[in-house]
């Protein structure tokens, strides 16, 4: 879409907030951690992360606050571009990436894939130059209580190149589509690739059906997802997830570390708000913060058989 930089420049222009966040990305720091060969992270130190990555998304904390995301509560500053007839692009203004969109379903409804993902498979193809995200209930999603997708400029997460060098297993292939998951890898995922949407649309149905049922709040199962569209290609990475946060976001002093693993996390760009968090990760940790927060072990070998079926 032609207008998104024009959306940005204008929101840089007009947008003291956005300037000056987009402006201080020039300022983050990053560093490469190596947890294997072919598998890396990279960690940013991103201060103006703090809020969500710290958001309160119980139900009466979300009770206690009027949504940000609803037009009618958006600083008159943040105007936005048509997607379809349900959504809005707007710019984030706190963002992890140079080009960083949030699309908000223009009515207040609450966070659910269901039925949305050809929607997001026609956004991948729309923002060709973006990776699409999506972050679940309980998943990195700190407005739970309003449906949104995320977008940031490829290239930035290490999964989007290390993937095509992973050992991965054969779950499923045909003319029109391809599904594999990771074996050996950090965190527990899911790769369905086609140029036929209904093909794909069918299988992220079934894999999201055979996922553990997230008993609380009746939300749907935990997990995040990245979606890519390049030379007629749909490439969707799925996170199935155990828990919403690790132990060490709870813990205080020296042992606390503000990790809130989101689809960005998945990818590989780890977000940390803190400085002291930035110094401290390192690939023990990494490994023990994706263990905790993703499938178990005995979980995602049923979800293989039963993908298999």
């Amino acid at each position: 879409m032609n207008d998104i930089d024009s959306l940005i420049q204008q929101q840089i222009t007009q947008w003291p907030l956005a300037a000056k966040n987009l402006a201080a990305l020039d300022q983050v720091q990053t560093r490469t951690l190596v947890l294997s060969p072919g598998e890396t992270f990279t960690i940013q130190y991103n201060p103006g992360r703090i809020t969500s990555s710290t958001a309160k998304t119980d139900s009466q904390s979300i009770g206690q606050r009027p949504c940000f995301l609803c037009a009618k509560n958006r600083p008159a500053e943040q105007p936005g571009l048509p997607f379809k007839a349900a959504y809005e692009i707007l710019v984030n203004p706190f963002p992890i990436f140079p080009r960083h969109l949030t699309i908000v379903e223009q009515q207040h409804l609450p966070q659910r894939i269901h039925g949305r993902m050809t929607d997001m498979l026609e956004l991948a193809r729309e923002l060709s130059d973006f990776i699409v995200f999506y972050n679940g209930p309980k998943c990195g999603a700190s407005a739970p209580d309003h449906f949104h997708f995320q977008a940031g400029q490829k290239g930035l997460m290490p999964i989007e190149e290390e993937w095509s060098h992973l050992e991965k297993q054969l779950i499923f292939n045909d003319t029109e589509v391809l599904v594999e998951a990771a074996v050996h890898y950090s965190r527990k995922c899911l790769v369905v690739e086609g140029q036929h949407p209904e093909s794909m649309v069918h299988w992220m149905e079934k894999i999201i059906g055979c996922l553990p049922a997230n008993h609380e709040e009746k939300e749907e199962p935990l997990l995040n997802l990245l979606a890519g569209y390049e030379a007629g290609l749909w490439r969707i990475y799925l996170f199935p997830r155990g828990a919403h946060r690790p132990r060490q976001f709870f813990s205080s002093g020296a042992g606390q570390l503000l990790l809130s693993p989101a689809s960005v996390d998945f990818g590989g760009l780890l977000i940390t708000p803190r400085e002291e968090d930035f110094d401290k990760l390192d690939t023990d940790t990494i490994r023990d913060i994706f263990k905790q927060v993703s499938l178990s072990d005995t979980s995602w070998q049923q979800l293989l058989k039963d993908l298999q079926k």
